[in-house]
């Protein structure tokens, strides 16, 4: 009866010693609901200019496939953001023919021309080099580099992390080596010959991974866990190149702000503030950086904005997380001296 009658007394105590935990709940849902306000808040400011569609006569069925048998030079001298006019270019059309690809606004096709014609124009899509791609998917360019005699490693996420990293629902990962065979684009034989494909954690490159003369990553890096991370991995991958080799890398960036942005989840989006701080850690190191192109483009498709779920085209620039993004594409050269 004693017992009974102090757990009746001290009851109400037990009900105040949880409090603090359930206004710690309240706290962050309602944390939650102020970060989701200002996201669609962005969402809707940006949308409403630029929501409508151009006109079809702009995009349905263009850029039209220019006759050009070889690729640009001295086209990207300097690192550069996905634009419209990119696409009008006879290059352009040129890489859209070798990657068996079909010539449309698509900012993914732009990230595969900038990797080819960046490498091709510094003379290491060569026969007898040797060329490192990270997180690789089913993309043709480890196809396309061993079309013309580079020795490629070909590398992705093991099995065991693609669910985590978001991938497998999306059909984004290579399994091996047969998901990246593309005989419109390579040859089998030549295919077979000059590709090897091994897994790889992008935020724990293995240390044998050495010696290339280029390595190139299409839109993987933003999804290593934090901005921080991607920018470690960027610095990893020249460190896996002979001194004066080349790392060409794409990545989500955020057009709409150089402050605010999304970090530390499934997919991060860099700031011009990032790309920045980056190339001055390479340099410090010794290594060269070329020059970042922040030019986003005029062009009406340029200022178009797609939100999900996104077309397939036009799909230059998009809504994500409440940001406006595109892709980026970065150019590093490994110190001779390093």
């Amino acid at each position: 009866m004693i017992q009974n009658g102090l757990g009746r007394l001290l009851r109400p105590f037990f009900r105040l010693s949880r409090l603090p935990s359930r206004f710690a709940a309240v706290e962050r849902s309602v944390r939650r609901m102020e970060i989701s306000h200002r996201e669609h808040r962005r969402e809707m400011q940006q949308a409403l200019a630029q929501l409508m569609l151009p006109a079809d006569s702009v995009w349905r069925g263009q850029p039209p496939l220019l006759d050009a048998s070889v690729p640009g030079e001295r086209v990207f001298e300097q690192s550069a953001m996905c634009r419209q006019d990119s696409f009008h270019q006879p290059y352009f059309s040129y890489w859209t023919r070798r990657l068996g690809e079909g010539l449309r606004y698509h900012r993914k096709l732009w990230e595969f021309v900038f990797v080819a014609q960046a490498l091709w124009e510094r003379g290491v899509c060569t026969s007898g080099r040797r060329g490192l791609g990270f997180g690789v998917g089913r993309e043709p360019l480890a196809a396309l580099f061993a079309s013309e005699g580079v020795a490629v490693t070909a590398t992705d996420l093991a099995p065991d992390g693609i669910v985590e990293a978001g991938w497998q629902a999306t059909n984004q990962h290579a399994g091996g080596k047969e998901a990246l065979r593309n005989s419109v684009v390579c040859p089998d034989d030549l295919f077979d010959r000059n590709v090897e494909f091994r897994f790889c954690d992008m935020n724990h490159v293995a240390a044998d991974l050495i010696g290339y003369d280029f390595c190139w990553s299409a839109c993987a890096l933003e999804h290593l866990g934090s901005i921080e991370k991607g920018l470690t991995f960027i610095e990893r991958s020249v460190e896996c190149l002979l001194p004066g080799g080349w790392a060409v890398h794409t990545t989500e960036y955020n057009v709409s702000s150089d402050t605010d942005t999304v970090d530390n989840l499934g997919t991060v989006l860099f700031r011009r503030r990032d790309l920045e701080a980056l190339a001055q850690r390479l340099r410090v190191k010794g290594h060269k950086v070329a020059t970042m192109d922040w030019n986003p483009g005029e062009g009406q498709v340029d200022r178009y904005l797609d939100m999900p779920p996104y077309r397939q085209d036009p799909h230059l620039k998009m809504m994500l997380s409440g940001f406006t993004t595109t892709s980026i594409g970065i150019i590093v050269r490994r110190g001779l001296g390093t």
